[in-house]
Parts: structure tokens; C-alpha cells; sequence
């Protein structure tokens, strides 16, 4: 009997839940991570995000594309020619509101307009439209592909958010997975030494040593740490089918977590390094690089813009066409002002009650931004600020619970010892075996909870680390 208790004592000294592991089985942190990053779906899908900006960007382009334009018409009537009219005209677009312009024009025809005559070989001419006051130094397509480049940017903001935002979920599914396998591997030790009990009062109860109520309050003990064993089973059973939501490889295929892979249980090291918690924490907030506020400082630059375009539509439309005319475009002196085209057109709102609701509305969008902006910060500061000192007490709390499950296992060794004395009972014992088991379940819950905060800090901060 004593040397059944020796054995026992000896295994409740390194009661824990660290076990001889093999390697190869083991998934660590980082390597997890690494595989969300590169081939989840919703880290590809913000990626997405990117060729859309990048799309938009294109399309706002194609306003300053050079374009060639033909127009022709032609009308025959009872075998008379009304008219044959031809007209190319080349334009290019440029950054402020004007456009160069080449044209060419070929009229013929018994009922042609006089004002449509030209020579037999055509009229060439070439000269620019000017938009003198609206659209000038701002315009429709300057806007777009102002603001264009600027969802680019905003965009890349955005696509940090969304991937630190996976990084971060599936984190809490890796921690969940190795609060539950630490839970099984303490079961799993704690029946060992239930068992081993349980035969030890056995054999003593068959020389005598022991009564009969000792053996079943041993079993009692033993089929209550099975039934937390199976319970621990079925927990991490849902955290590794969890976890398999997001381990995926390439061509979008997902991969189930075999039942034979277990998470490293000397992850801390390891999570610190890929979150890069000392930096963050000894780091002061550089806010202003933190991706959402450069989503929002991107969105109000292009409110800006929105506003500055709105504000020029308060300005007369004044277009001015000017075109040289020629016969022979050859000969570049042939080209002068006597012969030319022009074209003047203005037109301005009485009332400018449009102009005026489009300008307030893109100010009050502005102005809706900027508080946005305001209250993020702020929030920001305060979460961060809160979260570093939720890991301060966490590193005190890991500190007393280590000491505490220490002090249990202490007094479990004690009343083992007086058990085999007889000076204690086998209720006490399982007491204090109890008492210990609870504080085991406690730094483990503990730990996990740390782990959560660190990755909390991580999803504050928006950090998309290179993985």
C-alpha cells in the first residue's frame, strides 16, 4: 500500500498538462497562422478589394483617353442627293478643363445647308474647347480620378483590417483548441492517479487495511474523472472541427484537422513573436498609421474633393471653342487667325438651389466623417490603453495561480502522507485532490484568457504581420 501512495505522490508531483509530445504532430502557432494568411478564402477575398480599387482607378483613367469620332450622313431621295456629309473629328483630353481638338469635314450635296460648303477636298481644322470658369481647375473627371486614387489607398487600409480581423478570429480558435487539449491531457493524468488509487484501496480492502466504503467513495472518484475526461474529449473534439474552418490550401480546398494533431503547449513564446507583443506594448500609439484612421483620412480627402467639385458647379458655365481652318494642313502657315471657327457658350443657374443643396450635403458628409474620425481615435486610444493594462494583470493573476496550484499540490501531498499514516481519510483526500484539479482548470482558463487579450491587442492595433 505505502508504495502505491509512493507512486502516487510521485505522479501528483508532476501533475500538469505538458506530455511527452511527437513533433511532427504538433501545429504551431505561427505556421497556423501562416496558413489562414496565405489561403483562407475571406483573406483572398480582401485582397478583392484591391483589383476593385484598382479597376476604378482604370475606368476614371479612361475620361482622359484620346478619342476619334466619325460622323456621317447622307440623304437620297428620287434619285437626287440631298446631301453626303462627313465629319472626323480627333480629341484629346487633358488634366484641366481643356481638350485639344483635330477635326475634318467633307460636305456635299444639291439641298447642303450654304453654312455646311466647304472646298472639294475637305476643311481641316484644328484648335482647343476651353472651360474659362465651372470645370476649369476642377471637374468631373479630375474628381473621379482624384478620388479614384484615393479609394486605391483606402482600399489597401481596408484590406489590412479585413485580414487582421481573420488573423485574429482564427487565433481565438487555435487558443479555444489548446484551452481544450491542456483540459484533456489534465484528465487524462488525474484518472491515472485515480485509478492507481482506486487499486491501492482495492488490495486494501482485501487485507483488511481498508473498508469497504474506501473503495467506493475510489470509484466514485474514478467515474467522476472519466466523466470529465469525455467530457474534455467532446470539447476538444468542437474546437479541432472549429479550427478546421480555417485551414485551407490552394484552389480553395479545405482541409480537415486529423485526429492526431495536437497545438503546441509552449505556444507563449511563439504568440508573442508573431503578434509582436513587446513592440506593441512598449510602443507609443502611433494612431495616425493606424489602418482605420488612414481609411478615414483617405475617405475625407475624397469628401474634400466631392466638396471642392460641389463648390465649382456654383461658378457660370463659360465654354470656349476655338478651331484654325485650313485647306491644306500640309503647310503649317496655313494655319492663321483670319480663318477660323469659334463657339461661345454660357449658361448660369438664377438660383443655384441645386448647386447649393449638392455643396451642403458633400459639407454635412465632411462634417459626418470627421466626427467618425474624432470618435475612432479616441475609442481607439482607450481600448488600447485598456488592453495593455488587462495584460498587465493577467501576467500578476498567471503568477498567482502558478503559486496556487503549487500550494495545492503541497497539501495534496501532505494529506497523502497522512493517509498512509492514518491520521486522514480517502474523502480528504480527493478534497484536496479537488481543490488542486480546480486550480489546474483556473490557470488553464487563465492562460487562455491572456492568450485572447494578446490577440486583442493584436485586432486593436490592425497589424498585418508578415507571416
Amino acid at each position: 500500500m505505502r508504495i502505491i501512495m509512493t507512486i502516487i505522490v510521485f505522479s501528483l508531483g508532476t501533475f500538469g498538462y505538458a506530455q511527452t509530445e511527437d513533433l511532427s504532430n504538433v501545429m504551431p502557432f505561427n505556421e497556423y497562422l501562416g496558413y489562414v494568411k496565405k489561403f483562407h478564402p475571406i483573406v483572398k477575398q480582401a485582397e478583392l478589394v484591391i483589383d476593385e480599387s484598382q479597376a476604378k482607378l482604370l475606368k476614371s483613367r479612361g475620361a482622359f483617353d484620346p478619342k476619334f469620332e466619325v460622323d456621317y450622313n447622307r440623304k437620297k431621295f428620287k434619285n437626287l442627293e440631298y446631301y453626303d456629309k462627313l465629319n472626323g473629328t480627333f480629341k484629346i483630353p487633358t488634366w484641366f478643363g481643356v481638350e485639344l481638338k483635330a477635326a475634318f469635314e467633307e460636305n456635299s450635296g444639291d439641298y447642303l445647308n450654304p453654312e455646311s460648303y466647304v472646298p472639294d477636298d475637305g476643311l481641316y481644322s484644328a484648335g482647343l474647347s476651353v472651360q474659362l470658369a465651372q470645370g476649369l481647375l476642377i471637374n468631373n473627371r479630375m474628381a473621379s480620378l482624384k478620388q479614384a486614387k484615393l479609394f486605391r489607398e483606402q482600399a489597401k487600409a481596408d484590406r489590412d483590417i479585413y485580414v487582421n480581423n481573420i488573423l485574429f478570429e482564427a487565433s481565438l480558435v487555435y487558443f479555444k483548441w489548446l484551452q481544450a487539449y491542456n483540459e484533456l491531457v489534465l484528465f487524462e493524468d488525474i484518472l491515472v492517479n485515480a485509478e492507481l488509487r482506486f487499486r491501492g484501496i482495492q488490495k486494501g480492502v482485501e487485507v483488511g487495511e481498508n473498508a469497504e466504503i474506501d473503495e467506493t467513495e475510489a470509484r466514485i472518484a474514478v467515474n467522476n474523472r472519466k466523466l470529465g475526461l469525455e467530457q474534455s474529449k467532446v470539447k476538444l473534439m468542437k474546437a479541432a472541427l472549429e479550427l478546421s474552418n480555417f485551414l485551407w490550401l490552394e484552389n480553395n480546398i479545405p482541409v480537415e484537422l486529423q485526429p492526431n494533431m495536437i497545438p503546441d503547449v509552449n505556444s507563449e513564446a511563439i504568440i508573442d513573436a508573431t503578434f509582436s507583443i513587446n513592440q506593441l506594448q512598449t510602443e507609443s500609439m502611433a494612431l495616425e498609421t493606424h489602418p482605420k484612421m488612414r481609411s478615414l483620412d483617405y475617405k475625407l480627402q475624397g469628401l474634400e474633393v466631392d466638396k471642392r467639385l460641389k463648390a465649382n458647379k456654383l461658378l457660370p458655365k463659360i465654354n470656349l471653342e476655338y478651331n484654325f481652318l485650313s485647306e491644306t494642313p500640309e503647310t503649317t502657315n496655313t494655319f492663321n487667325t483670319a480663318e477660323y471657327k469659334s463657339v461661345l457658350n454660357l449658361s448660369f443657374p438664377l438660383f443655384l438651389r441645386k448647386e447649393r443643396g449638392d455643396l451642403k450635403l458633400a459639407k454635412l458628409k465632411l462634417q459626418d466623417t470627421e466626427y467618425e474620425r474624432n470618435a475612432t481615435r479616441v475609442n481607439l486610444e482607450n481600448k488600447i490603453t485598456a488592453l495593455k493594462q488587462e495584460l498587465e494583470s493577467y501576467v500578476k493573476q498567471n503568477e498567482i495561480t502558478t503559486e496556487m496550484v503549487s500550494d495545492y499540490g503541497m497539501m495534496l501531498k501532505a494529506e497523502e502522507r497522512k493517509f498512509q499514516l492514518g491520521e486522514s481519510s480517502l474523502f480528504l483526500v480527493n478534497s484536496r485532490e479537488s481543490k488542486l484539479i480546480d486550480g489546474q482548470l483556473k490557470a488553464i482558463a487563465i492562460q487562455n484568457k491572456f492568450f485572447n487579450t494578446k490577440a486583442k491587442l493584436f485586432n486593436s492595433l490592425a497589424v498585418n504581420p508578415d507571416i
